[in-house]
């Protein structure tokens, strides 16, 4: 076989599942555990209009939880409502047997939100974008062992 590497303007689901499925597969086997990926979604709808406005998309996998996304409107900001969010994500983790929790901020988003929840940094890309920094933090629950 002579693979052909192709580059469409277009990515779609199908093409990253047929990416993401075999690498799950070697994932599982390499970790000698399972997966267990499992998406969670919290949202934050309009009473009147029923719209989604914002809302916290996570996922957990490998007894870690991955806060993707989260956004509270500008108007709601101060509420609460981000940390209610993030806390009901916690608790879910925890009853699918997580152990710890990470994410992903920017410089001009959050850090401080989630370092008052008890998250620590463990790595920055420096000028991601320009002028500003990416910030990886993580969050031990109760009872995580040590990695070997």
């Amino acid at each position: 076989m002579h693979p052909v590497i192709v580059m469409p303007e277009t990515p779609g689901l199908q093409m990253r599942k047929a990416i993401s499925q075999p690498l799950t597969t070697f994932n599982a086997r390499a970790a000698e555990q399972p997966v267990d990926y499992r998406p969670l979604a919290l949202l934050l709808k309009d009473p009147e209009s029923s719209e989604i406005v914002g809302g916290l998309w996570a996922d957990t996998a490998f007894t870690q939880l991955h806060i993707d996304l989260l956004f509270v409107p500008e108007t709601l900001r101060g509420s609460g409502l981000g940390a209610r969010f993030v806390t009901l994500a916690e608790e879910e983790a925890r009853r699918r047997g997580c152990m710890a929790a990470w994410l992903d901020t920017f410089s001009f988003q959050a850090r401080g939100f989630y370092e008052k929840l008890g998250y620590e940094a463990f790595g920055i890309i420096e000028a991601y974008p320009p002028g500003h920094s990416r910030i990886f933090m993580k969050k031990r629950f109760d009872g995580l062992p040590k990695s070997r």
